[in-house]
């Protein structure tokens, strides 16, 4: 038997998991103190389900995914917002230590890749089917690099290199909030907080106070923001090269935040757009986790699983020992931390949730919540596609 459901009733699942997600998280106390994001609790509950229902031949539900695109659109649109350019400018060291940082973990995800494939006695190309091409790259990248490894003779590649960035959505998701958590626990972060005085950050902080009536107006500035984002996504995309879906909108929206920095002409709502984008993040990861395909990671090979796990392996390592000491070993690498593992593993959105959990818990990183996204966003995929393209035609 087989179900459609429409993009309405679709998201109307995802919230109702949301909200399972938030019950389980308040009355199941490791998940709490984990920070395991609510959307993956109750998404991957469904995501089971799904699973039993489709493997014992009751049930398939075929979902309408039309509003996770949307929602993540306006999501990256809130986080353009936040690109306040005095800010940037006092975290740019941070920004470029973490691009290197970045770089550095895509090449070792595609040299651990080929190296565990050989060990195995699999060739180094169906290696590159768990390397950086569904880790760093996710779901997008694998669309895009699964053909061109099918082309090469990699019988199936874009088949696994999906099942394996559904591996790493899920990993990247359950590993990020324990790790950050630890870290600051282990190393009493919270009081690199108490003691730092950045007035800038301060200053940012301050701009987030909530009022009601504003956010109808926080609305259609992120509506302005993404409609003319689809005029810069266009023209970008004339220039030939492949460009994410949301990065118009999000190019728009830091303009708009730093004409009302720089001129005082208009007020951004910032706390009110923060909330919205919020919302539309759980939203987002959400219809993601419902609408993950369980039984394409069973389809998997015994060594591709031995494969992820080193994948797993690798990016816990390097997010604890790596990236939180190379980031400064405060509060902000710790956030950072997390969220490597998101998007190490997965996508952009799961980095933010990850962070989002962490900071709920504890305090807000502005610092985090700027490298994060405008690396995540604007050059992992690019930088990746790069190193990918080498890889392959080396080997």
């Amino acid at each position: 038997m087989e179900i459609t459901l429409d993009m309405y009733q679709t998201i109307a699942v995802a919230v109702v998991v949301l909200i399972v997600g938030n019950f389980l998280k308040k009355k199941i106390s490791f998940l709490e103190k984990f920070c395991i994001p609510s959307p993956v609790i109750g998404g991957l509950l469904f995501a089971v389900f799904t699973l039993v229902l489709y493997i014992t031949g009751v049930l398939y539900i075929d979902f309408d995914d039309t509003l996770k695109e949307v929602c993540m659109v306006f999501f990256f649109t809130s986080v353009g917002f936040q690109a306040n350019l005095r800010v940037l400018k006092s975290g740019g060291k941070s920004l470029i230590i973490f691009l290197i940082l970045v770089i550095v973990l895509i090449a070792g995800q595609n040299f651990a890749a080929i190296g565990l494939a050989n060990l195995l006695g699999l060739d180094s190309l169906t290696g590159m089917t768990t390397g950086s091409i569904p880790m760093v790259g996710g779901h997008g990248t694998a669309g895009a690099f699964g053909p061109v490894l099918e082309d090469l003779s990699v019988s199936g590649a874009t088949t696994v290199c999906t099942a394996a960035a559904t591996f790493g959505l899920i990993a990247g998701s359950l590993m990020g909030g324990p790790v950050g958590n630890r870290l600051i626990k282990k190393h009493n972060l919270l009081d690199t907080v108490k003691s730092e005085d950045d007035s800038l950050l301060v200053e940012e902080e301050e701009k987030h106070e909530r009022h009601f009536s504003m956010y109808a107006p926080a609305v259609f500035q992120l509506i302005i923001a993404v409609g003319l984002g689809t005029v810069v996504s266009q023209l970008l995309s004339l220039t030939g090269m492949t460009f994410p879906i949301y990065i118009g909108a999000m190019i728009v929206a830091a303009i708009m935040r730093n004409i009302s920095e720089y001129t005082g002409k208009i007020t951004i709502h910032m706390g009110e757009i923060n909330d919205l984008g919020g919302i539309c993040l759980s939203l987002f990861l959400g219809i993601a986790m419902i609408t993950l395909k369980l039984w394409q990671l069973a389809d998997l090979a015994l060594p591709l699983v031995i494969m992820l796990a080193g994948q797993a392996l690798l990016m816990f390592i390097f997010s604890y020992f790596v990236v939180f000491n190379v980031m400064g070993r405060d509060y902000d690498a710790a956030v950072v931390a997390s969220g490597t593992c998101g998007f190490g593993m997965g996508a952009t959105p799961n980095a933010m949730a990850n962070m989002q959990a962490i900071c709920e818990k504890y305090v807000p990183s502005v610092k985090a919540y700027l490298i994060i996204p405008i690396v995540g966003s604007l050059f992992a995929d690019f930088i990746n596609s790069l190193i990918i393209t080498i890889f392959i035609n080396v080997i």
